[in-house]
């Protein structure tokens, strides 16, 4: 199957206006990605239809509603091809990670050990400092390459018999490098620990098959997947998730609750306490089913194609360094400009209707690792052209000469 580019942004009504004169380049997806028409229609559709509160009710809308929120679950099932009783709904990425941080933690013993890498998000090392704060687990980082790859060898040298979880990226939303999950995944269990990825770069970028990885728990946001914001999703294993704690209390989650005693629901309702992100959830099964009438693969060549049109673009800049630039990696360039602040680039970016990110991108380890305190980020997305590659180069090349 073939992708068209001009025909995927039809489906997106914001990539029409123009910002500050110019029209809109938005290069920052892998901070939120804008949402396709069937999305929002799909929300709008359920608000002004079918809304009201899901599993408890017995009249017709709440049965209608229950049946969409079900069938999101089940399309993300199948997206990663997992089990409809292994998936999880969670209000982002950052709480299934902190939901499984907590679950695994709470049998966790003083010394008991935690392996992350140097390029993770926040949203993968605070939840495990929490454990290192409040258990006294022991956290080990393995090291990040000059060019941006994970050292697979260092990593696996930091496992022992301690080792509880490996946690890692499965794709740096700052470095673009897609790690070598599977030899870490098959590393971590030969020493009995347990693995979960951070999902939320890659899953957008390449098919996911949490059964041939072999994980244990795989996370990812739906807003970076074309999807609403506040609605995440934890794939565990059904033995890993039967296996954990309730991570928060109240209805739902429970089996039955007496003065003297309560009982807990089975997976995945355990952890879903209170009113689920109904409308969200909604959101992120039609962002899938959109996705899922797409060419993954050719979708992938063609972000590969803009982010080499780029770096052909910029050839010979000398004013510019590039933080990562591991083979294979995916189509983000993080990069910082001689002389200028990252806030200042993107502000000036900005003016010629770029959308770029700048900061630290919520990996300020990473930032050191590269003796930068911040950075400027484009990244690609599937509505992203090479005409919009083009502008991009010709823009911070304007943008450069101010601070020249």
């Amino acid at each position: 199957m073939a992708f068209d580019v001009e025909q995927a942004r039809a489906d997106f009504p914001i990539l029409s206006r123009q910002v500050n004169g110019k029209p809109l380049v938005y290069l920052d997806s892998a901070a939120s990605a804008q949402k396709p028409r069937a999305v929002i229609e799909a929300m709008s559709r359920a608000m002004e239809h079918s809304y009201a509160n899901v599993h408890r009710g017995l009249h017709t809308l709440a049965n209608e509603t229950t049946d969409a929120y079900e069938a999101a679950r089940r399309a993300v099932a199948r997206f990663v091809n997992a089990g409809e009783g292994e998936i999880v709904f969670t209000k982002g990425g950052t709480e299934a990670i902190n939901l499984v941080a907590a679950g695994l933690g709470a049998a966790m013993a003083p010394g008991d050990e935690v392996v992350l890498t140097e390029m993770e998000h926040h949203a993968n090392i605070v939840p495990w400092h929490f454990l290192r704060e409040r258990r006294g687990v022991v956290l080990k980082f393995a090291p990040v390459t000059d060019d941006g790859r994970l050292d697979l060898e260092g990593l696996q040298a930091l496992i022992g018999p301690r080792t509880k979880v490996v946690a890692l990226t499965h794709m740096s939303n700052v470095l673009g490098t897609i790690n070598p999950v599977a030899e870490v995944i098959e590393a971590a269990h030969a020493a009995g620990a347990k693995v979960l990825l951070d999902g939320c770069q890659a899953i957008v970028h390449q098919a996911v098959d949490v059964k041939a990885l072999d994980v244990d728990f795989y996370v990812f946001s739906g807003h970076k997947l074309y999807g609403p914001t506040g609605i995440g999703i934890l794939y565990g294993k059904a033995a890993e998730l039967a296996a954990l704690p309730p991570y928060q209390g109240g209805g739902e989650m429970i089996g039955e609750v007496a003065l003297e005693k309560i009982t807990y629901a089975d997976p995945p309702h355990r952890f879903e306490a209170g009113t689920p992100p109904i409308l969200e959830a909604i959101g992120l099964g039609a962002a899938i089913e959109w996705l899922n009438g797409l060419d993954r693969a050719a979708i992938a060549a063609h972000e590969a194609r803009l982010y080499a049109r780029v770096r052909e673009g910029l050839a010979g800049a000398n004013w510019l360094k590039v933080i990562g630039e591991a083979p294979g990696k995916g189509a983000i360039l993080s990069f910082t400009v001689d002389g200028a602040h990252a806030h200042d680039v993107a502000q000036i970016l900005d003016r010629y209707g770029v959308a770029v990110r700048a900061g630290t991108h919520c990996a300020e380890p990473l930032m050191r690792r590269f003796g930068v305190t911040s950075s400027a980020r484009a990244s690609f997305a599937l509505y992203n052209t090479e005409g919009e590659a083009d502008a991009f180069v010709d823009a911070l090349t304007r943008t450069q000469a101010f601070f020249a």
